[in-house]
């Protein structure tokens, strides 16, 4: 009878103790590793042992529970601990496709085989006392039950819980984080005993994660064959729904790109259901930032030795002597980058650093957040130093921004003004779909020829684009190509000659970014650059059509006071002509005025005083994150000051630059009668949508706040003689009609 107690401790059953589950011949239980754990306790004392009296039955059948807990447990730890799951390479697929479809793969998990670890150890302890119970009673005569219950008391507040632990975990297929999670919850409890014992189960689990921890952040590998850890790949939760075959198609297209850009926008991502909930977000964010820059320093892109030859591509300039130091740029652009990626970018003694704290976090017995937390913001810091330096340094991020804001922020005003001064006839057909392009391109080049030194060699990297265009009417004519018919209501346009300007709007530049820089200009932040640059340049272009209709003006003037000169005539209809359209150039004076306070308030009080700031950030930061927030705060400064995220200060100032345009355009038909209403028409229009725009922006909502700090300058130099302050009131109270220039004609 001892000794069959003793073995039904250990899980062993025979004729006295047995097991209900293999009793019962329509189940056929067969108590294998794989088999169902069950819900309650199955081990009994036999019926029919007539010489056990009832209370000492009680007590048999109580103390053999934990007989039963320690098989479940000992069979948990066997199907968790089982390495059948590592292949043989000699193994078929077809084999391996056959025992997945008839059920018998179980998806393995290290945090339950470490879990499985932890639970052998505590099962290690409970043997030795069963052993350590045989030896006493086997010495002394000492009462049996007594002495077992005595020997076994404590284990009957760790093992119902570890069974209950393994059942949740089994019913609701927990692993991996939500492993830890579950450990961790269980931690909280008013037993000292069995709260030591959980933490000494979380403390294995915590080993694997901290090995997963150093391989990512030590290394940048993510080792993590079972997505397990909290940092997952992008392609592993999309390929959890895709076939082989297109999973293999994705793996061939991925080959083709920069890997390296891949992994560090959209390889990796922080996957919720396998993060801890004692692991703060930003923690998470820290530890996967980390990982990705570890992994860049160690794995430099193979293309960073041919970065030269690919910029020398993009834009040819048409003269020999350009292109000789674009040859030059090259050749030094590739030795320098050959010793960069044969540089240890992240030195073994900073690895090493890592590494220890790491280890330190691993062997201690208890996990702490608050140190937990330090050590990942000292590991992200050290990163983030290194790939400043990677960034900054070596790529020259500086020189960089510098080109961006002399090309997208047209700080290259000599450059961007002989541009559209070539290309000013071209601009004023609309672009032909096939060759807009490439007719842009000539102009472009003499461009550069005549702006662009040898010593700029960024220019090479900036390409002119014509995407996608699109003809939308804007009411814009095009010099003799339109008919006008008299009406009471206005003007009335032949819409099949309706054409538009518009299409030149569309006009973009692209910058060619190599490795690593495309860590900090990514495909968003050229975006938010070309949105900006087009509007700046449709705001020169703008600007310089009033400035040439000006001086277009002057000149046929000029030319017909030297003809009455020269024949010794007055002409009468002269005067008359220029008495006719005084009104016009006073109109012309208003929008270039507007045009230009608009202009210089951009360029100067906004993207200077942004650049500034940049500038000091940059000089005081040798943290990559803070650069990257730096970055982008400058360019949401320059969107927002700019207007360009108001929709309606937007819709205005389009609507006042195409007035613009058609007064120009008006400008060179001025000889027709048909030219005063058309311009009565603008000038009245301007007048609204200029008044409109003074109201919007001197409102407290945009002028009070803080996203226009220089705002208040600009509507000062527009109403430092409160002529639009003025005109705004009477136009708002319907005071009086705005004055025509019929009337101011007469």
């Amino acid at each position: 009878m001892l000794h069959e107690l003793l073995l039904a401790l250990l899980g062993y059953t025979g004729d006295l103790i047995i097991d209900e589950r293999e009793h019962q011949e329509s189940l056929r239980v067969n108590l294998s590793p794989d088999a169902p754990l069950a819900d309650e306790p199955t081990f009994k004392l036999a019926p029919d042992l007539s010489f056990v009296q009832p209370s000492d039955r009680e007590v048999i059948e109580r103390v053999i529970t934990l007989g039963f807990y320690y098989r479940e447990l000992e069979r948990f730890a066997a199907k968790s601990r089982n390495l059948s799951w590592i292949r043989s390479s000699n193994e078929s697929p077809l084999s391996r496709a056959t025992e997945i479809l008839k059920g018998k793969k179980v998806k393995p998990s290290v945090y339950r085989r470490a879990l499985a670890n932890g639970i052998v150890e505590v099962l290690s302890v409970y043997r030795s006392a069963v052993l350590h119970i045989e030896q006493k009673l086997l010495s002394d005569c000492l009462p049996i039950l007594a002495t077992v219950t005595q020997g076994l008391n404590k284990f009957f507040v760790l093992l119902p819980p570890l069974y209950e632990l393994i059942l949740e975990i089994e019913r609701d297929n927990i692993y991996g984080g939500r492993l830890l999670n579950l450990l961790h919850k269980r931690c909280h409890c008013g037993v000292p005993e069995l709260q030591t014992c959980i933490q000494r189960l979380l403390w294995h689990g915590h080993q694997v994660m901290y090995n997963q921890l150093t391989s990512w952040m030590v290394y940048g590998i993510l080792h993590d064959q079972h997505g397990e850890f909290f940092v997952s790949r992008q392609e592993d939760r999309d390929s959890e729904h895709d076939s082989p075959a297109d999973t293999l198609e994705k793996l061939a297209r991925m080959s083709t790109n920069d890997v390296s850009l891949t992994d560090w926008h959209l390889g990796f991502h922080i996957s919720l259901d396998m993060l801890p909930e004692y692991v703060p977000m930003h923690v998470a964010e820290s530890i996967l930032f980390a990982g990705k820059a570890v992994r860049v320093l160690r794995n430099p892109s193979p293309a960073v030795q041919f970065q030269g030859a690919p910029s020398h591509q993009h834009i040819q300039k048409g003269s020999q002597r350009f292109q000789g130091s674009m040859g030059k740029l090259s050749v030094q652009d590739s030795s320098v980058q050959t010793m960069l990626a044969g540089e240890e970018l992240l030195p073994q003694s900073e690895a090493d650093k890592i590494e220890s704290m790491l280890q330190d976090l691993k062997e201690s017995s208890e996990f702490h957040k608050r140190s937990f937390e330090t050590a990942v913001d000292s590991i992200k810091a050290i990163a983030a130093n290194h790939l400043w330096q990677l960034v900054v340094v070596r790529a020259d991020l500086n020189g960089h921004l510098k080109a961006l804001k002399d090309y997208f922020l047209l700080a290259k005003g000599d450059f961007f003004q002989s541009f559209l001064e070539e290309s000013r006839l071209l601009t004023r057909l609309p672009p032909r779909q096939s060759t807009a392009e490439a007719d842009l391109m000539v102009p472009f080049q003499l461009a550069s020829i005549k702006t662009i030194g040898e010593e700029d060699k960024y220019f090479s990297r900036v390409t002119l684009r014509m995407p996608g265009i699109t003809l939308k009417s804007s009411h814009v004519e095009l010099p003799k190509a339109k008919e006008y018919s008299d009406g009471v209501s206005g003007v009335k346009l032949d819409t099949s000659a309706e054409t538009s300007v518009d299409g030149w709007d569309g006009i973009a530049l692209e910058y060619s970014v190599d490795w690593p820089l495309h860590l900090f200009f990514t495909q968003e932040v050229l975006s938010k650059y070309l949105r900006i640059f087009q509007y700046l340049l449709r705001l020169k272009r703008t600007q310089m059509e009033l400035e040439k209709s000006w001086a277009s003006a002057m000149h046929q003037d000029h030319s017909d006071f030297a003809k009455r000169h020269s024949n010794g005539t007055n002409s009468s209809i002269s005067q008359q002509r220029r008495q006719r359209f005084r009104p016009m150039w006073r109109v012309r004076e208003h929008m270039a005025f507007l045009i230009r306070n608009l202009q210089f308030y951009i360029q100067v009080d906004v993207i200077e005083s942004q650049w500034n700031v940049l500038q000091a950030h940059i000089q005081n930061s040798h943290d990559f994150t803070e650069l990257v927030g730096f970055h982008q705060e400058y360019l949401s400064a320059l969107i927002s000051q700019s207007f360009l995220d108001i929709g309606s200060v937007s819709r205005i100032l389009d609507g006042i630059m195409k007035l613009c345009w058609q007064f120009c355009w008006k400008i060179e038909n001025q000889d027709k009668k048909e030219c005063t209403t058309e311009l009565e028409h603008i000038a009245e229009e301007f007048n609204k949508k200029s008044n409109s725009l003074y109201t919007i922006l001197r409102s407290s909502r945009i002028a009070g706040s803080q996203r226009a700090p220089f705002l208040r300058r600009f509507l000062l130099r527009l109403n430092f003689n409160s002529f639009f302050e003025t005109t705004a009131r009477g136009v708002l109270n319907v005071v009086r009609p705005r004055p025509t220039l019929a009337s101011a004609m007469i």
